[in-house]
């Protein structure tokens, strides 16, 4: 008679445990779906302190510029000198989505002869195209070459 009470308890906790079991692993299911539903944001490239450019007036030296801005991402040499400070943000909106830039930002200075600041812009997403700062490739105007292009190309001319 005790080995029948036994078991009968045994199957009563087992029974139990599943029950508790089964809203505990549903819980979990439902919290690891709902996480890959969180938004991402990435920056890439320079990120400008507040209020950096009101620190830098038309004239300022090129070493002030340096001080307040920091290294500049690249630096042109034509016509005189041009610092450029590149940052890039994207975001993606649902975990294993692609990235998609919303904000892409150049601020370029330019200098004088005498290394004074001649100029400060700021280009925008609007002012130009994305730069895909992974493969370091940016898309060309007009019409995308595809692979059997070439090879149509030389045919046609046979």
């Amino acid at each position: 008679m005790s080995i029948s009470i036994e078991r009968s308890r045994r199957d009563g906790l087992r029974a139990m445990a599943r029950r508790r079991l089964g809203p505990a692993l549903a819980l979990a299911l439902l919290g690891a779906g709902l996480s890959a539903c969180t938004s991402e944001q990435f920056q890439k490239g320079y990120i400008l302190p507040n209020g950096a450019l009101e620190q830098i007036p038309i004239g300022a030296s090129q070493d002030q510029v340096l001080i307040v801005m920091g290294t500049p991402s690249t630096v042109a040499t034509l016509n005189g000198e041009v610092f450029y400070y590149i940052s890039q943000r994207s975001e993606r909106p649902v975990a294993f989505m692609p990235q998609k830039v919303v904000d892409q930002r150049v601020i370029a200075i330019y200098f004088d002869q005498n290394r004074q600041v001649r100029r400060i812009a700021n280009y925008g997403l609007q002012d130009g195209k994305i730069f895909d700062f992974i493969s370091r490739t940016t898309p060309t105007s007009g019409q995308e070459m595809s692979y059997l292009a070439p090879l149509f190309r030389l045919i046609s001319f046979r």
